[in-house]
């Protein structure tokens, strides 16, 4: 599904260059939850940048599906991320004034849907996650933890391939990061989608099938995370 060989990004910050990716090589199967285990600064969110095409890569190629990512022009690449890539941020980026239904439709108006046929598409998705009930509700009336599940449905709601998600419990409480990370889990598995999750938040690793370990841009390869704790259980 994802796929990076040999990437390099080097960004320059006054004299000195620093290695964001160094000859990263990673693969990301469908139905498969990797997550990025690693400090601030390490190059995790790079890594994700580079996977969605947002950033190019110095070297080296970033594959999806055989196609390369980096190669695409804007307009391709553009496309890829509406049509083939759902993104979660750790910051929800949710639209004040619009109802939890309305900030989930953001991608399928994008791609031309119309307003009733993006609302009755994105009204699962909201179930899906738990917060169908609250559908009408705006971003200030809902909790941390149901604004970044309003934030997974509308990165869902297009049904993408792969999943990228950045610190997405990095706001949350541990007690809301655990069924966010769980939620992320049944989903990836029960849809046969790929994820790719970077955090320095160590529960989520008890999620992941596999977990990587980057510092310094470079990946270390930890397996499968010791135990892991059942998901389905975990959602409300």
């Amino acid at each position: 599904m994802l796929e990076l060989r040999d990437v390099v990004k080097t960004y320059v910050a006054g004299d000195e260059r620093v290695h964001a990716a160094a000859s990263i090589s990673l693969v990301v199967e469908a139905g498969e939850l990797v997550a990025l285990y690693g400090p601030s600064g390490s190059g995790k969110t790079t890594l994700l940048l580079l996977a969605a095409g947002i950033l190019k890569p110095d070297s080296g190629q970033v594959l999806f599906d055989g196609g390369d990512v980096a190669a695409m022009a804007d307009r391709q690449s553009a496309a890829y991320r509406m049509r083939d890539v759902g993104i979660v941020f750790q910051s929800f980026h949710l639209i004040p004034g619009a109802s939890a239904l309305d900030n989930a439709t953001v991608k399928l108006l994008g791609r031309g849907a119309a307003r009733r046929d993006a609302r009755r598409r994105a009204q699962p998705w909201l179930d899906r996650v738990g917060i169908g009930s609250k559908a009408a509700r705006h971003p200030a009336k809902l909790s941390a933890g149901e604004r970044q599940r309003v934030a997974v449905a509308r990165a869902l709601a297009n049904e993408p391939r792969l999943l990228l998600a950045d610190e997405p419990t990095g706001n949350l409480d541990s007690e809301s990061g655990q069924v966010v990370l769980a939620l992320l889990a049944e989903i990836c598995h029960s849809q046969g989608l790929a994820v790719l999750l970077a955090t320095h938040d160590p529960a989520a690793l008890d999620f992941a099938d596999r977990a990587l370990q980057l510092r310094d841009g470079r990946l270390t390869d930890r397996g499968a995370p010791p135990d892991p704790r059942p998901v389905a259980s975990e959602m409300p």
